[in-house]
Order: C-alpha cells, then sequence, then structure tokens
C-alpha cells in the first residue's frame, strides 16, 4: 500500500498533507512518528489530513498529528497550508473566505493569492481551566517555578496551550533547556508550546517556540498569535504587529479583548510524495518522491 502525500512549509514549519476526503484518516502513532523521521521517513513538524466537514456547516475538516505521534488542537501555520492545498486543488478560490473545522472548532480562511493566507484564529483564551493551567485566576503574569528558579510567563490558548516568555536574547543558551522544561511543567496538564518574544518595538518583535510533541522549530504560527495577544493583553504592544521567527515573518492584527485575531502569512509547496506503507516498521518507512 501506498498514500500520497504533499510537502508544504508555512515559514519553514513543515508538513506532509495528506487527502482523505472519502473519511477520516487512520494512522497509528508508530507509523506517524515514522513518517516524521527527518533522516528516513518524510520529514516534518506535523502531519495534517483533509478530511469531509464533521460539524455540517464548514467545508472541510482538517487533522493534525504531531511529529511524536500526538494529536494536536491547532495549527496556525498548518491551516494556511491546508486552505493553499484546497485553492491548488480547485476547491477554493483566491479571495473567498470559507469555514474550515479543525479539532478545536471553526476557523475562517481566505487565500489572499497563491502563496499567501489570511487566517481568523478566533479570539484569545485567558481563563486558566480552557488553557488548561494550573492557575487560580486570570492574570497577566504568573510566576512558574523551573529547574530552581522562578519565571514570568504568559499563559493563553489559541486552540491549544502556549506559555510566553519576555526574554532580551533569543540566542540565549539558557533558552535550550528551558524550553523543553516548561513545554513538559506539571502546572500544563496536557503539556504547552513555550514561546521566547524578544520586544523590539510596539509593533516588531521576535520568537522562538518549542513545541510540544515537535521541539524546536522554525515558526509556529499558533505561537506567533499567543505572544501577540499577551503582549497586547499587557498593553505593550500596538493592535498590528509583525512577528519575525526562525523561518520566515507573520502579521497578526488583534484589537484586544472581545475581538478576533488574524494571522497572515505564507504557505509554500515544495513536492509531491508517495510514502509506502508496506515497509515495516522496524526500517522506520520509505517514501519515492
Amino acid at each position: 500500500m501506498s498514500l500520497r502525500f504533499t510537502k508544504m512549509h508555512g515559514a519553514g514549519n513543515d508538513f506532509a498533507v495528506i487527502e482523505s476526503r472519502n473519511g477520516a484518516l487512520a494512522l497509528d502513532p508508530a507509523t506517524i512518528r515514522a513518517m516524521a523521521d527527518r533522516h528516513t521517513g518524510i520529514g516534518f513538524d506535523q502531519l495534517l489530513s483533509v478530511e469531509p466537514a464533521r460539524d455540517g456547516v464548514s467545508a472541510f475538516y482538517y487533522g493534525i498529528w504531531n511529529a511524536d505521534g500526538s494529536p494536536s488542537g491547532q495549527c496556525g501555520n498548518g491551516v494556511r497550508c491546508v486552505a493553499a492545498w484546497l485553492q491548488r486543488a480547485g476547491l477554493l478560490a483566491i479571495g473567498d473566505t470559507v469555514q474550515i473545522e479543525s479539532p478545536s472548532g471553526p476557523v475562517a480562511v481566505r487565500v489572499v493569492d497563491a502563496q499567501r493566507v489570511t487566517v481568523d484564529m478566533g479570539e484569545p483564551v485567558f481563563e486558566p481551566a480552557r488553557i488548561p493551567f494550573d492557575a487560580a485566576h486570570v492574570a497577566e503574569r504568573y510566576a512558574l517555578e523551573v529547574d530552581g528558579q522562578s519565571l514570568q510567563i504568559g499563559a493563553v490558548s489559541m486552540g491549544n496551550p502556549h506559555a510566553v516568555i519576555v526574554v532580551d536574547d533569543l540566542h540565549a543558551p539558557l533558552l535550550e533547556r528551558l524550553g523543553p522544561a516548561v513545554t513538559g511543567h506539571v502546572r500544563f496538564p496536557q503539556g504547552v508550546n513555550t514561546g521566547f518574544v524578544q520586544k523590539l518595538s510596539p509593533t516588531h518583535v521576535r520568537l522562538r517556540v518549542h513545541e510540544r510533541g515537535s521541539g524546536w522549530t522554525l515558526a509556529c504560527g499558533t505561537g506567533a498569535c499567543a505572544a501577540m495577544a499577551v503582549l497586547r493583553h499587557r498593553g505593550e504592544v500596538a493592535a498590528q504587529v509583525r512577528i519575525d521567527l526562525p523561518g520566515g515573518t507573520l502579521e497578526i492584527d488583534w484589537a484586544g479583548p472581545g475581538e478576533r485575531l488574524w494571522m497572515t502569512g505564507p504557505a509554500s509547496f515544495v513536492y509531491e510524495g508517495e510514502w509506502l506503507r508496506a515497509c515495516s516498521i522496524s526500517q522506520r518507512g520509505s517514501h519515492s518522491v
């Protein structure tokens, strides 16, 4: 058996997109891990599926799995790639706004051009129980004990949980240890995506993200939205912010509480391929392109 896929990326955050419009995609975590292997597999941060809508309202549904095989609730760079994939397949016209269902609920997308997509990411969620995060009440900053030191973090959900930490130097060696430590912190019962943000001006920041289930990535769309939301909630940035990530730049627009947050960024095609599912898992899989 074989499985066709499209390799794509959004600002360096890379994906294998699989069409499954005849029904839900069923792959076990071990197979997804084998496919994600960057030496013997396809190599990707997340696997995305394009499936029939489940809510009876949206145009399509997309599934999301991390490189370790675990499911994810939302992926900002991923939904842009799904929208671009649909446009190239003739299922979505440039300029049209349509609703696509994610594991965390529906999002609206608009293909600006063949490689640029705007996404309505919804309203940021700051209530700790809904993130989820172990805290008694909403706060702009929380103290988090990590490896014997106290960090000041912001916490928010953009369809998946995020911790946002303001730093002076994104290349500080300490971050290599803090990223995984915060991502697996016990106060985040489902794990958390950890974003380190450096403020350059009220309209320009830089960001690195350590993602649960995938590790350090070149870009994280929901992470960029989370960084903007936390800083905007504190009154530290304007309503429109440019966010530079290692793999590229995203534009985030959010007027503030009660309003929906919008993200605009690239979606690029890399190649089409075929995963040979008949290969044994012990061989970590194989693919042809």
